[in-house]
């Protein structure tokens, strides 16, 4: 009888341990996350391919279905392609490469280059292509002088109903600083 109470304790302590195992593995399990970014440059691809390295994260490049040429880009000029997107706020740039699988992500972190002091409307055209709903969504900027500060506060008024968390500017940043900057949005 001893022997049968010994085993059967041995056996719910295996059962429990496996239990709490299991239970640990699922607490600790690691959000699935994306980095997708529009880069018209190059300059926000680098930086995106860096913190999908460091997030352990799948990338995703917000490709617009016309690519930008130099002329499309100058920002001098009031007629040109970016210029003319921008002054329009409902101006939403076709994109290519739609995402299959956007539902599988928890965390989604936004990247783009600041143009005219807040993100491209191609941006909001992705935001608009898919469910965001309980998901996490982070934005990351690269720009040549201008803080991300406007961009965040445009893409929350936007988009109220989304969770953000406080986006940040990536220009020449260190692996280190991106390690701590992914370490503090979990």
């Amino acid at each position: 009888m001893k022997k049968i109470v010994m085993m059967m304790a041995a056996l719910l302590a295996i059962s429990l341990s496996a239990c709490s195992q299991s239970n640990k593995k699922e607490n600790n399990e690691m959000k699935k996350t994306l980095v997708a970014y529009f880069s018209a440059t190059g300059t926000t691809k680098a930086v995106a391919q860096q913190l999908a390295e460091v997030a352990g994260a799948d990338l995703h490049e917000i490709k617009p279905e016309q690519p930008y040429t130099d002329a499309d880009l100058d920002w001098r000029n009031k007629q040109s392609r970016s210029s003319v997107e921008m002054q329009d706020k409902h101006s939403r740039p076709a994109i290519t490469a739609k995402l299959q699988n956007m539902q599988d992500y928890d965390v989604v972190y936004v990247g783009f280059p600041i143009w005219w002091y807040t993100c491209p409307t191609i941006i909001n055209t992705f935001m608009e292509a898919y469910d965001f709903s309980g998901k996490t969504v982070i934005p990351f900027a690269t720009s040549g002088g201008s803080g991300i500060k406007k961009s965040c506060a445009d893409l929350k008024a936007a988009y109220p109903q989304l969770t953000w968390k406080e986006g940040k500017l990536l220009n020449r940043v260190s692996k280190d600083e991106l390690k701590q900057w992914v370490e503090d949005n979990k």
